[in-house]
């Protein structure tokens, strides 16, 4: 792609190391998010941001929740950007402009429907207040709580899509911010917005680091002290690596995902006139960001769901469960009694087993009432593991775990299986 560039006009350019936003400054512009904000969310490649530069302030030329242009780019003349004395220049930066939109939006829904599923698997690991029995779904439990440290635009949606996609009552989901008056909408609704990221690590079971990376710095330095297990940091700030991440905090239990964009996204694919909220109550859309699928024009790594499995076990150890009731928990929500897959092929289900997480050596030596161990999240990530090598052989297991993500989303993933 071609890069422009004009003595305050505006730029297009993807490369990281020169879209910065000003250390004392947050990003936005009459509550408008710039695509910038998804570079340091996403940081990479191709979906950094167009923003145009007026009197030494960037400004956003898009929308982030439409993809239209943005108030910004109405009162300046944008077509001054893509200047070319070719109509074919002119017709490419346009389509990449719109293609920066679309997978900004679709890079915001895949991470705001990981975080559904990573939160509802942890959340079904949770002692149920009505019975004493093992839980069986990722649709009903209760008590986890979750923090949300940033309240920029992806931390307010991903508060709103857990509001009302997932179990969550307003009361188990807080967001600290340095602007918490600005999150008015949400505080309506019942979520506690403070600014105190101590006060929040310590009381989250989960807590989503949407803050931007130049502020990573002061916030680590801040939650350092006050991160307790089994307490889980999942970090949507990518442009910080997991090992950094990991020495900035001295925690191990951080989940860190990593996308990776194929292909132009379909116009409609990620439902660009609407919020991510209902994108994710398209069936459709679901689908397209299943982490199990090889179809997705947006995909994250495997190592992502291999740690959020080692996290629910994690939590099972927290709770002294023995090793066994934490896998036939398991072995409950991803290859349930009567399953589709299975009844389709006349084949039995797959099922855990102690050796599907730790090496036969440590397997053998543990008793039938003692948990596992303790898991490091990060070096799950970094290395390969049981988890990680029987995903990679095993077909049977990613469509069953295919099943369980696209049922957390709600009934008519049934209705598709005809159960």
């Amino acid at each position: 792609m071609k890069q422009y560039r004009g003595h305050q006009t505006g730029f297009l350019h993807l490369d990281a190391a020169e879209l910065a936003v000003p250390r004392d400054r947050d990003f936005t512009a009459n509550g408008e998010l710039g695509p910038v904000f998804c570079l340091h969310l996403f940081s990479g490649r191709c979906w950094a941001g167009l923003q145009y530069y007026v009197g030494g302030v960037h400004v956003p030329l898009l929308n982030p929740h439409s993809g239209s242009l943005s108030f910004w780019a109405k009162m300046w003349d944008t077509a001054e950007i893509f200047k070319s004395s070719q109509s074919e220049e002119e017709a490419e930066g346009e389509e990449a402009l719109m293609n920066l939109a679309r997978r900004y939006k679709g890079l915001t829904v895949n991470a705001c429907a990981h975080a559904i599923f990573f939160c509802k698997l942890l959340h079904a690991f949770r002692p149920s207040k009505t019975e004493k029995g093992l839980p069986t779904s990722l649709v009903d439990n209760c008590g986890l709580k979750v923090g949300i440290i940033g309240g920029g635009h992806l931390g307010k949606q991903l508060a709103q899509v857990l509001l009302t996609l997932s179990w969550a009552p307003c009361c188990s989901i807080r967001i600290s911010t340095r602007r918490p008056e600005s999150l008015a909408d949400l505080q309506e609704q019942g979520v506690g917005c403070l600014y105190d990221n101590a006060q929040l690590v310590a009381w989250a079971d989960v807590v989503f680091l949407c803050c931007l990376p130049s502020h990573m710095l002061t916030v680590c330095s801040v939650v350092r002290p006050a991160i307790r297990k089994p307490c889980v940091v999942y970090s949507l700030v990518t442009a910080v690596p997991l090992r950094r991440l990991k020495q900035l905090l001295s925690y191990s239990a951080i989940v860190r995902p990593q996308y990776q964009c194929s292909g132009r996204e379909l116009k409609n694919e990620w439902g660009m006139k609407g919020t991510v909220t209902a994108a994710l109550q398209d069936p459709a859309v679901v689908q397209a960001t299943c982490p199990c699928s090889s179809q997705g024009k947006i995909r994250v790594n495997t190592k992502w769901l291999v740690a959020i499995f080692y996290a629910a076990l994690n939590c099972s150890v927290w709770q002294s469960l023995p090793h066994q009731k934490a896998l036939k928990l398991l072995n409950d929500l991803c290859f349930p009694e009567h399953c589709p897959i299975c009844a389709e092929q006349k084949t039995s289900c797959p099922q855990f087993v102690c050796e599907s997480f730790v090496n036969k050596t440590f397997a053998s030596s543990m008793t039938q009432e003692e948990t596992f161990p303790w898991f490091d999240l990060t070096a799950a990530q970094l290395r390969e593991s049981p988890f990680s090598q029987l995903l990679e052989n095993s077909e049977s297991v990613w469509s069953h775990l295919a099943l369980l993500y696209q049922e957390s989303f709600g009934d008519w993933s049934t209705e598709q299986h005809k159960l």
